[in-house]
C-alpha cells in the first residue's frame, strides 16, 4: 500500500526529453513515453526482419538460424538485403531500441528525482554492443567484421576471432575485463549473501541491522566498505567489466594484428633480463 500511495505523487506530467505530453502516460505499471513508443517500434521492426531472414534461410531451427553480416568485399557500403543488408537494418533497429530504452530510463529517473546511474550503466552495455557491430567494423573498413545474429554462428564467431589472434587470453584488455567480471560475481555473491543472512533470520529472531553486516566483514577481512560503498563498488566493477570487454575487441585488429602472445615480447626485452 505504501507503493500505491507513492504512485499518486510520482505519476505526474513532466520530465520528458522530447514530445512533451504526447506519450506521457502509463499502461498498468509501465511508463510509456515517447521513447517507449520508439523502443516498441524498433523492436518490432528488428524482430520482423529477423523472422524475414529466417524465412529466407534453410531452417527454422532456432539454434541454427543466422543473419550474417555482409561480405568484407562490400566494405562500409550498403549490401543487398539477402547478402548482408538485413544484418545492417537489424543492427540499426537494435541500436535504436537500446538507445530508446536508455532514454526512457532517463525520463523515469527525472520523474522520480533520482540520479541517472541506471541509464548510464545500461549505456555501457550499449557501448559494448556498438563496439562490436559499428566501431570495430568501421575501424577495420568493412561491416563484415561484425558478428552474425545467430546462436551457434555467434559462438563460432567468438571462437574464430579468438584463434585469429592465436590465444585471446593473452590480450591484456581481455585479462582486465575477465578479472572485473569475476570480481563482479564475487562482490554480488558476497553482498547478496550478507543481506539475506541479516534480513532473513531464523523463525523467532529479529532482523539484523547494517551494524551486524559491517561487523561481519570487519571480523572477516578487517574492513567493511559499508552499505553505500558496496553499491558504488558494484557499479564500478560492473561498468569496468563492460568497458574493458569493449576495449579488448576494439584494439584487436585496428591496433594489433599479430598474435596476442607476441605482444608480451616487450617484457622479455626489458634491460633487466640482460
Amino acid at each position: 500500500m505504501a507503493m500505491l500511495s507513492f504512485e499518486r505523487k510520482y505519476r505526474v506530467r513532466g520530465g520528458t526529453l522530447i514530445g512533451g505530453d504526447l506519450f506521457d502516460f502509463w499502461v498498468g505499471p509501465f511508463y510509456v513515453g515517447f521513447f517507449g513508443v520508439t523502443t516498441i517500434f524498433f523492436s518490432f521492426v528488428g524482430i520482423a526482419l529477423i523472422a524475414w531472414g529466417a524465412a529466407l534461410g534453410p531452417t527454422w531451427n532456432p539454434w541454427q538460424i543466422s543473419i550474417d553480416p555482409p561480405d568484407v568485399k562490400y566494405g562500409l557500403s550498403l549490401a543487398p538485403l539477402q547478402e548482408g543488408g538485413l544484418w545492417q537494418l537489424i543492427t540499426i533497429a537494435a541500436i535504436g531500441a537500446f538507445v530508446s530504452w536508455a532514454l526512457r530510463e532517463v525520463e523515469i529517473c527525472r520523474k522520480l528525482g533520482i540520479g541517472l546511474h541506471v541509464p548510464f550503466a545500461f549505456g555501457m552495455a550499449i557501448f559494448a554492443y556498438v563496439s562490436l557491430v559499428v566501431i570495430r567494423p568501421v575501424m577495420l573498413g568493412a561491416w563484415g567484421h561484425g558478428f552474425p545474429y545467430g546462436i551457434i554462428t555467434h559462438l563460432d564467431w567468438v571462437s574464430n576471432t579468438g584463434y585469429q589472434y592465436l590465444n585471446f587470453h593473452y590480450n591484456p584488455a581481455h585479462m582486465i575485463a575477465v578479472s572485473f567480471f569475476f570480481t563482479t560475481t564475487l562482490a554480488l555473491a558476497l553482498h547478496g549473501s550478507l543481506v539475506l543472512s541479516a534480513v532473513n533470520p531464523p523463525k523467532g529472531e529479529t532482523v539484523k541491522t547494517p551494524e551486524h553486516e559491517n561487523t561481519f566483514f570487519r571480523d572477516t577481512i578487517g574492513y567493511s566498505i559499508g552499505t553505500l560503498g558496496i553499491h558504488r563498488l558494484g557499479l564500478f566493477l560492473a561498468l569496468s567489466a563492460g568497458f574493458w570487454s569493449a576495449v579488448c575487441m576494439i584494439i584487436s585488429g585496428p591496433f594489433w594484428t599479430l598474435g596476442w602472445p607476441e605482444w608480451w615480447d616487450w617484457w622479455l626485452k626489458l634491460p633487466i633480463w640482460s
